[in-house]
């Protein structure tokens, strides 16, 4: 089969289409016929050799296509069309999927926008309501707007739970977008401070969960921008990751419940609970088209050093697919 392999950890000029042989599917595993796959910063930090995620030199974490073997014990059968996560291998035209994190495609969803949403909503839907706690008509100020996640969240904050959503980006063109899917704030935060325009926002209230992808350089602006017994998880660094001069005694006074988390390391029990819970509750609203997978662009397998480049220019507003069905 083919699949995208790292010949030595670096930059996106060290991926490369190559021959594999097809993997194998354990019991509880599907073997999928992928159609598609998405680009991930996981995949960037695998690349980069950053990290000790994934054993495997195809990347890859997500995925949406054809089971083409069903083992006896799983309850999906052979030809159903299925989008999830995998433990890396995604990057193929084959990979194997836990079964147990198979999620059926809707019909009115392409294979491109399936491979769209697994990652982003998950780790939204984890962030916002597994460890943000967030409740009916709260406020959520939820960074990197424009990012995977970010069209996630403001979409799932609005739907399941009636939030309010105030978002910060770097460009007109992401917050107008933001808007588009329910954001009520948009905040350009390379030409206003965040933190003001939030406690404008909330009447000098502050929002009760904030999904923070930035890390150190938003410390400060972030705890000014979180209200009393709010909740702060953090979920990326691109900002940084260290801190320094610290006063621990401004999170007690506010009672800050400060949140970090990671769902590609989590274990496979995790990741099905999550895909379960999910797809209970958020997945009839792709039919009822209440949510939408978010796509930037199409790239072809061929291309994939192009696409690794787009997303680490922070290009993109949405997903970034790799189409494997060329």
């Amino acid at each position: 089969m083919k699949a995208i392999v790292v010949n030595q950890p670096g930059g996106a000029d060290q991926l490369q289409v190559c021959e594999r042989e097809k993997p194998e599917p354990k019991p509880g595993e599907l073997l999928i016929k992928v159609k598609a796959a998405a680009i991930n910063r996981t995949d960037i930090i695998n690349r980069e050799a950053k990290s000790g995620y994934l054993d495997l030199p195809i990347l890859g974490i997500e995925v949406a296509g054809i089971v083409e073997v069903a083992n006896t014990d799983t309850k999906i059968p052979a030809g159903t069309r299925v989008m999830g996560l995998v433990n890396g291998g995604g990057y193929a035209e084959y990979a194997v999927m836990p079964a147990d994190r198979a999620m059926v495609i809707p019909d009115s969803l392409s294979y491109k926008q399936a491979a769209a949403i697994p990652e982003v909503f998950l780790t939204a839907y984890q962030t916002l309501f597994w460890l943000g706690e967030l409740k009916e008509n709260e406020t959520a100020l939820i960074h990197a707007g424009g990012s995977g996640v970010g069209t996630a969240a403001i979409q799932l904050a609005k739907q399941l739970a009636g939030a309010r959503v105030i978002t910060t980006a770097g460009s007109q063109e992401k917050l107008d977008f933001c808007r588009s899917l329910g954001a009520d704030v948009e905040i350009n935060y390379k030409e206003q401070d965040f933190d003001e325009k939030v406690l404008e926002a909330t009447n000098g209230q502050g929002a009760a969960v904030i999904l923070d992808f930035i890390g150190a350089s938003y410390y400060r602006k972030n705890l000014a921008s979180l209200q009393v017994d709010g909740r702060w998880v953090l979920i990326g660094l691109l900002g940084g990751a260290q801190l320094e001069n610290i006063n621990l005694m401004d999170l007690m006074m506010k009672r800050v419940q400060l949140k970090a988390t990671l769902l590609t390391p989590r274990t496979d029990q995790y990741k099905a609970a999550l895909t379960a819970d999910f797809a209970g509750r958020a997945l009839p609203l792709f039919e009822q088209n209440k949510l939408k997978p978010v796509i930037d662009t199409v790239f072809a397998m061929g291309d994939i050093q192009q696409a690794h480049q787009r997303m680490e220019s922070n290009q993109n507003i949405g997903k970034i697919i790799l189409n494997m069905d060329e």
